[in-house]
C-alpha cells in the first residue's frame, strides 16, 4: 500500500537535505580520510535514507542504498580505506539516489547495474579478476541480510533513550516489540535512573534496557530498529559468541513477563504483532531539533526549536507586512495633518510596532549563504578533474545572511564565475610550477556585510586578466576605437558585454562568449553590481554587491516639482545645497566643489524632462555608485521613508533607470531610482543630458 502523501512528501524533503549533507561530508572526508566521525555521519545518513525509503514505499531507493551502506560499513570497520575511487562512487550514488527520488526518469537500468558493480568491487575480498562477475541484480535489504547472516547470532544491546523521547512521539515499547520480530529476545530493564514518585512526569523516560537478541539477521537489521532514535539516545550493539541452540548466556537473567503499562514497563513482553510502528511516522514528519536534555531525567526541556514553513506562506506574510507599512504611513500623514494629540500618540506607537514587525518578518526570510557555498565544492572538484587541474576551494563568511529570494537567484551567476575562474584563470599544475606558484591553485569564495549590502567575492590565484587581449578583442568587435583610452575598470567592464570572450579555444566549460553578460543581467535584476579587479600573474577577483533584501528598503524621499522619487538610503552619503550662482560658475559643466573635491552631478529635472518653475536653491544628494561619488540634483529632500518595493510589471522591465515603485501614504506613486542604471543611461549618449 502506498504511504500517505504527506508522509512521502516529508520523507522527500528530509531526503533532499540529507543528500546535500552527503556531498558536503564526502568532500570533507576526501581531504581528511581519517575523520572517523565524518565516516559515521555518512553511514548514518545512508542508513536513514534506506530505512525511511523502504518504509514509505521508495523500494528502488532502499534496494540501491543498501549496497552503499554495505560498503560504508566496511569503511567504518577499517576494512576499506577512503580514496578517490570511494569518493567518486559515493558521489555517483548520491546523484543516482537523487534521480530515483524524483521518479527514476532518465536513469538507464544498465547505469544502475554498473554502479552496483563499482560499489561491490570496492568491498574487501573481491578480486579484480572477478569484478566483472559480480551480481548486478538489485536485491532487497532482507535478502542481502539473510545471505550474509551465516547462521545464528547473539547480540548484546544496551539501550538508554533520551529522557524526552516520549514527548517526541516515540514509544520505546514499539522498538522492543520490533526487536522480538527478529528472533528470540530477552529484555531486562534498569530502573535506577527513574525519578522519585514526587518528581515523576509521564513525559520523561528514565528506563534503561539491556537486551539479548538471538537472530539469524546481521547487525544492520538490528540497527534498523533504532534508526530514528540512535542519534539522540545512547545505543550499544555488540556481537557476542554464538551459543548452543536454545541456550542463553549466563550473564543475562531472564525476567518474568509483566503486563503492559502506560509508564513503560520494566519488561516488555506483549506480542510483536500487537504494536505498530507509530514512532516511524512521527519521526519523519516532525521537525529535526537538538535534544534539550541529554543524560538527565529530572526535567523535560523544550523540544521543537524550529519548524518548516512553505516558502509561499513567507512570501504572503511579507506582502501583508508591506501593505501594513503602506497603510501605517498613510495613517501617520493623516495624524500629522490633523495635529490631534489623541491620534498622534497611537500613530507613533503603531509606527514603532510595524517597524519591529517588518524587521522580524524580513529576518525570517534571511538565510545563511553557507548552504549555497557548499554546493560549489562538488562543482570545483568535478571541473578540476575534467580539465586536469588541481584546485582547492576556500570559503569564508558562510554565516552571512541574505534574503532567501536573493539566494535563490545567486546560483547561476556564481556557477558562471567559478567555471570561468577554473577554466581561464587557474593553470594546470605543470604550468603553475613554471610560473613559480604552488602546484595546487586556490579559488576563494567569501561573503561579508558592507552597510545594507552583502559583498560576495570570487577570487583566484591564477594568471590574471590579459589587458592587451581584452583591448584587442574590443577593437576587433568595434566596441571601442583603436585610439580610445580606457581606465582599468572600464576595460574590465568590457568582459561583461554579450558575446565577449578572449578564449582561444572552445571547451565544454567556457569559451563561447556566454556567461559574464548573463552574470551582469542577473545581478542587475537583483539590484546589485558587478566589479572586476585583476593583477597580472597574481589573479582575478569578481565582487558582487547585493542588497540584503528585495522586499522593503529604507529610502530617501526627494521631489522635483510635484514628482517624487526614492533614492536607496544604502547609497546616500550626504546632501548639500546648490545655488543658481554655483551652477553658473561651472561654465555649463555639471560639476560641484564639495570641501575641495569636484563631484559630477545629474539634474533629475533635465533627465526626466520635468517642467515647472526651477528653484533658486536646489539640493544635491551625493550618492555612492560603483565606488564613485555622484550628485543628484532635486528641488527638495522630504526625508527618509520605509519603501515597500512594487514591481513595475513586464511592460516596463527594460527601463533601466528605475528598479521599482512604491505607494505613498497619500496614494501617489513614487519611482525608486536604480542608480547604476541611471548612470549607465546618462553616460550612453542620452539626448536629454547636454
Amino acid at each position: 500500500m502506498n504511504p500517505p502523501n504527506q508522509f512521502a512528501a516529508a520523507y522527500l524533503q528530509e531526503a533532499a537535505e540529507q543528500l546535500a549533507l552527503i556531498e558536503e561530508i564526502i568532500l570533507e572526508l576526501e581531504a581528511r580520510p581519517d575523520d572517523t566521525e565524518a565516516i559515521n555521519r555518512l553511514f548514518r545518513i545512508f542508513h536513514t535514507i534506506k530505512g525511511s525509503g523502504s518504509m514509505f514505499g521508495f523500494d528502488a531507493v532502499a534496494q540501491f542504498t543498501h549496497h552503499v551502506e554495505t560498503l560504508l560499513d566496511c569503511v567504518r570497520s577499517g576494512k576499506v580505506g577512503v580514496d578517490k575511487r570511494l569518493v567518486d562512487v559515493v558521489l555517483a550514488s548520491k546523484d543516482l539516489i537523487t534521480v530515483l527520488l524524483q521518479g527514476g526518469e532518465g536513469v538507464p537500468e544498465e547505469r544502475q547495474k554498473q554502479l552496483i558493480v563499482q560499489l561491490n568491487s570496492l568491498l574487501p575480498g573481491v578480486e579484480a579478476s572477478h569484478q566483472g562477475e559480480t551480481s548486478t541484480q538489485p536485491v532487497t535489504p532482507h535478502e542481502a541480510k539473510a545471505a550474509t547472516a551465516g547462521g545464528s547470532h547473539v547480540f548484546q544491546i544496551h539501550f538508554q533513550p533520551e529522557p524526552a523521547i516520549l514527548a517526541r512521539g516515540v514509544d520505546p515499547a514499539t522498538l522492543l516489540a520490533d526487536l522480538r520480530k527478529l528472533g528470540d529476545c530477552v529484555v531486562k530493564a534498569n530502573t535506577d535512573a527513574v525519578t522519585p514518585l514526587e518528581q515523576f512526569s509521564p513525559d520523561i523516560c528514565g528506563f534503561i534496557w539491556d537486551i539479548t537478541l538471538t537472530t539469524d539477521k546481521d547487525v544492520n537489521s538490528v540497527k534498523d530498529v533504532f534508526i530514528f532514535v540512535e542519534e539522540e539516545s545512547k545505543l550499544e550493539i555488540k556481537l557476542v559468541e554464538t551459543p548452543a541452540q536454545g541456550s542463553v548466556p549466563s550473564s543475562v537473567s531472564p525476567v518474568a513477563p509483566a503486563p503492559p503499562s502506560p509508564m513503560i514497563p520494566p519488561t516488555v513482553s506483549e506480542p510483536a504483532n500487537a504494536v505498530k510502528k507509530k514512532h516511524a511516522v512521527s519521526e519523519v514528519s516532525k521537525v529535526k531539533t537538538e535534544p534539550a536534555v541529554k543524560g538527565a531525567s529530572s526535567k523535560l526541556g523544550a523540544v521543537d526549536e524550529s519548524i518548516r514553513v512553505p516558502a509561499h506562506r513567507l512570501d504572503s506574510l511579507v506582502n501583508l507586512v508591506g501593505e501594513l507599512v503602506i497603510n501605517q504611513s498613510r495613517l501617520a500623514q493623516i495624524a500629522d495633518r490633523l495635529n490631534e494629540p489623541g491620534l498622534s500618540a497611537p500613530a507613533e506607537d503603531l509606527e514603532r510596532l510595524v517597524g519591529e514587525l517588518r524587521d522580524v518578518v524580513l529576518g525570517i526570510r534571511m538565510m545563511p549563504i553557507g548552504g549555497t557555498f557548499n554546493r560549489f565544492k562538488r562543482l570545483v572538484r568535478d571541473l578540476s578533474d575534467e580539465l586536469g587541474k588541481e584546485i582547492d576551494l576556500v570559503t569564508s563568511g558562510e554565516d552571512t545572511e541574505l534574503d532567501k529570494t536573493v539566494i535563490d537567484h545567486l546560483g547561476d551567476p556564481l556557477v558562471h564565475l567559478i567555471r570561468n575562474s577554473i577554466d581561464h584563470g587557474i593553470s594546470k599544475p605543470e604550468e603553475r610550477l613554471k610560473e613559480g606558484k604552488p602546484r595546487r591553485g586556490t579559488l576563494s569564495l567569501s561573503a561579508r556585510y558592507e552597510g545594507a549590502n552583502v559583498i560576495i567575492s570570487i577570487e583566484d590565484d591564477g594568471k590574471g586578466l590579459d589587458r592587451d587581449a581584452i583591448r584587442a578583442k574590443a577593437i576587433e568587435k568595434n566596441l571601442i576605437s583603436p585610439d580610445k583610452q580606457l581606465t582599468e575598470s572600464e576595460l574590465f567592464g568590457l568582459i561583461l558585454l554579450p558575446g565577449f570572450s578572449t578564449a582561444k579555444t572552445i571547451t565544454n566549460v567556457s569559451g563561447r562568449g556566454v556567461g559574464m553578460d548573463v552574470v551582469k543581467r542577473q545581478i542587475d535584476a537583483l539590484r546589485g553590481t558587478v566589479t572586476i579587479s585583476s593583477q597580472s600573474g597574481r589573479g582575478t577577483c569578481v565582487s558582487l554587491t547585493l542588497p540584503l533584501t528585495l522586499a522593503i528598503i529604507d529610502g530617501l524621499l526627494v521631489e522635483v516639482n510635484q514628482e517624487q522619487f526614492i533614492i536607496p538610503m544604502s547609497s546616500v552619503l550626504e546632501n548639500v545645497e546648490l545655488s543658481a550662482s554655483q551652477r553658473n560658475t561651472a561654465n555649463g559643466r555639471n560639476i560641484l566643489a564639495v570641501r575641495g573635491e569636484l563631484i559630477s552631478y545629474l539634474r533629475l529635472r533635465d533627465i526626466f524632462s520635468i517642467t515647472g518653475e526651477e528653484q533658486d536653491l536646489e539640493r544635491v544628494v551625493i550618492v555612492n555608485v560603483g565606488g564613485s561619488r555622484l550628485g543628484l540634483v532635486v528641488d527638495r529632500v522630504l526625508g527618509t521613508h520605509q519603501t515597500v518595493i512594487q514591481s513595475l510589471g513586464k511592460f516596463y522591465r527594460d527601463i533601466e533607470v528605475f528598479s521599482g515603485a512604491t505607494i505613498m501614504g497619500d496614494g501617489r506613486v513614487a519611482l525608486i531610482l536604480d542608480l547604476p542604471g541611471l548612470l549607465h543611461y546618462t553616460s550612453g549618449g542620452n539626448p536629454l543630458v547636454e
